[in-house]
């Protein structure tokens, strides 16, 4: 086992490298032109042929390919992505202060989407055909068809124009004050457990509860994704000889899904959590929008409506290492499933 995680991380300089260069060329070829927006602050920078020509050669842009990649990938081992005029500070900044709204939201939304997905998909494919199939077959239906703007909206109107439960936003205005005060203690900089280390349960119950609309919304959707590759994969494997097998020696049900059919099934669905859990740290741009959460997805957004040149590519190189890395948990949770793997 401990070779095999071995042999993964040797691989991930290899992957790294590669990515940089492909997100550095689809940039590189949009020409210095429009590359030097992304150097000054003001278009009046750029009323002649001539300035523009002196801001090319300043910043290095009519040289060759490889000249600039390796100067742009210089200042990338030392944490300089350049600029963001989104965020208005270095692009490393702009991401850094983002990600925790981002990975807060995904780091508690992960849990509900990946064990109740699961449960729901293993319920339908072990009862086949039955009122529980089709009845969690309708829900993974409506909930794939919906999208996520609209659902969203339902859960916004439902839940706190009707109902007043789960506001909007990242925290009440009070709340925020309180967490600019000097008073506060940031550790982790997500809210809810910062609340708990500073010892204000009420601070933490604001937080769970703006939490809490945007969770379900993403749960929901996810869930109909899940459960739906969990139910597959429940079937397929169901129909293997060595399930038969199992069945004829006379071993209960419970024991043949659990030991034989649940575990097996599992592979497929640990390859689409992977981009699952991805794509929940993208910021999911219209849940972060729809409920006023200033995280990655949003900044993202932003910047490619702005043509924010940096913060496009710091955006990109960190979804990338995400997507590394989850590929790597994959990887790992595959030999742990199934110990064949390994040998490979």
């Amino acid at each position: 086992m401990t070779a095999y995680i071995i042999r993964r991380l040797l691989i991930l300089p290899i992957m790294l490298l590669g990515i940089t260069m492909i997100i550095f060329s689809m940039i590189w070829m949009l020409g210095p032109e429009r590359l030097i927006g992304a150097y000054i602050k003001s278009p009046e920078a750029l009323r002649s042929n001539d300035a523009q020509e002196r801001l090319i050669r300043k910043y290095g842009l009519d040289q060759p390919f490889y000249v600039q990649y390796g100067k742009w990938l210089g200042n990338l081992l030392q944490g300089d992505l350049g600029y963001s005029n989104v965020g208005r500070t270095a692009v490393t900044k702009a991401i850094g202060s983002r990600l925790p709204y981002t990975a807060e939201l995904a780091i508690y939304s992960i849990i509900p989407v990946v064990v109740v997905g699961i449960w729901l998909g293993v319920i339908a494919g072990a009862r086949h055909n039955t009122f529980w199939d089709h009845g969690i077959r309708i829900f993974a239906i409506i909930g794939w068809s919906l999208p996520d703007y609209v659902f969203g909206l339902l859960v916004l109107l439902v839940f706190y124009s009707f109902l007043g439960w789960f506001p909007p936003g990242y925290l009440s205005e009070s709340s925020m004050a309180v967490l600019r005060s000097d008073e506060w203690r940031t550790v982790t900089k997500f809210a809810t457990i910062d609340s708990l280390i500073n010892g204000r349960l009420d601070i933490f119950v604001d937080a769970f509860r703006h939490l809490i609309a945007p969770i379900i919304t993403i749960s929901y959707l996810w869930w109909a994704f899940i459960l739906r590759i969990t139910r597959s994969s429940m079937l397929e494997v169901l129909r293997k000889d060595y399930v038969r097998t199992a069945r004829a020696k006379g071993l209960p049900e419970k024991v043949v899904i659990n030991k034989h059919v649940r575990r097996n099934a599992m592979i497929p669905v640990a390859t689409v959590s992977g981009g699952m859990i991805v794509q929940l740290f993208a910021g999911t741009v219209i849940v972060e929008t729809v409920f006023a959460r200033p995280g990655l997805g949003k900044f993202t957004a932003d910047a490619a409506v702005q043509l924010d040149y940096f913060s496009i590519i710091g955006s990109a190189l960190f979804f990338s290492f995400i997507l590394i890395v989850a590929n790597l948990v994959v990887d790992i949770s595959y030999a742990l499933i199934d110990p064949r793997i390994r040998l490979k």
